[in-house]
């Protein structure tokens, strides 16, 4: 039975993969082809001495003009190559291409060429926090490696915020989560990361509290490792390679930051007061409407390598997160959203899709980026925001959509919009659908900027 060829479609979408941008194939194959060139001028010479000075001398076509025997010689070269190339051709077709075309082939390919597609990605900074900012990045993934997510050491509550009294490290739960989410063996890191010890061990005496209870596996993985390497950046730096993750996780500030709000609630006999709220975790359990937020000590140094990976970024996001105290806490550093402000790069807020108890009630979207405003300036004055509200049930029993301007309604403020909930948890983004419409965002953007 003969094997079937491929079709030229087949190989011409094959080709047109291998020639894409960034793989660099085509970079090599012209080192190759010159070569071959030089090789070929060199024993061209060498094979005119020994001509020229030899018994063959005839050879050389000495009785004709110049240019023929230029042409003469030129014309059988290419006949000899096309012989050559076809015959080739045909081989590869008959003997190395239907071998090539089996599954696991074809899967080898499509990996390598997504891997090289991926090593030559933009360079995106993720900001934030919280269980938002995993989400983007398990999207991101599929587009680039070269991804840093700098996330919020405010954190003071439960299994983080007692490792921070504990033990004086920064606050390891959003590192965790995100180390997770870049892992190359996600779904087993995230088991084993977000593992949490029970409340209490039962022995035959009664109940006995762990001193593990309470406590994830990621938590205090990370906390040893920044024992071991001594310092809590080595620990994620030496974190992310031990899991192999795919991109870095890098803090805002290794100062010890407390995050402290302004509140104002309404008390039942309709009085407004004003709270002043120390603490990340507290924020929520006031119960009122965050008017402000700032940053104990108020002038945190940002950590290094946060502002060079901004300034080198070719995209820049903040969000999706809790805003009030996964997203603003990174922006709070002066060094951060300064060096927001003077990058090049296309910087976008990633809205969340629905309000947060406590933190965002009624929010819209244009609400969110004033409050952006109002804390960072203008380092961020395009969003990214959902417009599917179609979905049959809402986000969650206590949130709503967060609302898009209504149209004709007249806003400083550029946003782009799409479908990017996750219809199974509407209170969270897709990951694929944000990814994705992250870059077509980007990649508009970036034409557009390149036409000015």
């Amino acid at each position: 039975m003969t094997k079937r060829k491929p079709s030229p479609p087949q190989l011409e979408q094959t080709w047109r993969l291998l020639l894409r941008p960034g793989i660099g194939v085509k970079r090599w194959l012209l080192a190759a082809l010159v070569g071959i060139l030089l090789t070929s001028a060199g024993l061209a010479l060498l094979l005119l001495l020994f001509v020229q000075t030899g018994p063959l001398h005839w050879l050389t076509l000495g009785f004709l003009p110049p240019w023929l025997r230029a042409l003469l010689f030129l014309l059988l070269g290419l006949a000899v190559g096309l012989v050559g190339a076809f015959r080739l051709h045909q081989i590869i077709l008959r003997e190395v291409w239907p071998e090539f075309r089996t599954p696991e082939a074809q899967t080898a390919v499509r990996a390598f060429l997504n891997r090289q597609q991926r090593r030559n990605g933009p360079r995106v900074v993720a900001i934030g926090g919280g269980t938002g900012m995993p989400q983007l990045l398990r999207g991101l993934r599929a587009y680039t490696d070269n991804i840093t997510a700098i996330v919020t050491v405010a954190d003071d509550g439960g299994s983080s915020g007692r490792l921070r009294r504990q033990t004086g490290t920064l606050p390891p739960g959003d590192f965790r989560n995100n180390i997770a989410a870049l892992s190359e063996a996600e779904g087993l890191m995230t088991r084993l990361f977000q593992y949490r010890f029970a409340e209490s061990d039962v022995t035959d005496t009664g109940e006995l509290r762990s001193e593990l209870a309470g406590h994830s596996f990621g938590n205090l993985f990370i906390t040893t490792m920044a024992a071991i390497t001594g310092s809590f950046e080595s620990g994620i730096a030496e974190s992310s390679r031990v899991l192999a993750v795919r991109g870095r996780i890098l803090p805002s500030t290794l100062e010890n930051v407390t995050l402290c709000a302004e509140i104002k609630r309404t008390t039942p006999d309709g009085q407004t007061e004003w709270l002043m709220v120390e603490g990340e975790s507290n924020l929520p359990e006031a119960h009122g409407q965050v008017e402000r937020v700032y940053l104990k000590p108020a002038h945190a140094r940002a950590y290094p390598e946060a502002i060079r990976a901004i300034l080198q970024a070719d995209l820049i996001v903040a969000g999706p997160g809790s805003f009030f105290t996964s997203v603003l806490p990174n922006l709070l550093v002066e060094a951060i959203h300064d060096a927001i402000a003077a990058s090049s790069a296309v910087r976008l807020y990633i809205c969340n899709v629905a309000t947060e108890s406590g933190e965002t009630d009624q929010y819209s979207v244009i609400d969110h980026l004033h409050k952006l405003r109002q804390h960072a300036g203008d380092a961020f004055t395009m969003a990214l925001a959902n417009d599917n509200y179609t979905l049959e049930k809402p986000p969650a029993h206590n949130a709503t959509w967060v609302t898009l301007p209504a149209a004709g309604e007249a806003t400083e403020f550029q946003i782009f919009t799409g479908d990017v909930v996750d219809v199974a948890r509407p209170w969270r983004h897709d990951s694929a659908k944000l990814a994705a419409r992250l870059m077509e965002v980007y990649a508009e953007l970036t034409t557009k900027s390149a036409k000015v």
